[in-house]
């Protein structure tokens, strides 16, 4: 998806293309990075940007994109009970 919605991209593409998922995180988000103690200066989590992508059958998915430039997280937002 990412490819046709944001082929410029190509960083991102690349992440992906080549990642293993580190944990899969109450079954709605797939994480890549630690989550643990976020935006602090300690933590390797360093939010920059959301990417929204919208899937005919999965909904919108949201790709957490942190400050260095890689994909701390996915979100499917369908799989989370109270969206």
């Amino acid at each position: 998806m990412i490819k046709e919605r944001e082929p410029e991209r190509t960083d991102l593409i690349k992440q992906l293309e080549n990642s293993e998922i580190k944990e899969w995180f109450k079954q709605a988000y797939v994480r890549f990075v630690s989550g643990f103690k976020p935006n602090q200066s300690d933590s390797e989590w360093q939010f920059e940007e959301c990417i929204e992508l919208e899937h005919s059958s999965e909904g919108i998915i949201v790709l957490d994109i942190l400050k260095d430039g890689r994909i701390g997280g996915i979100e499917f937002l369908n799989y989370i009970p109270h969206y």
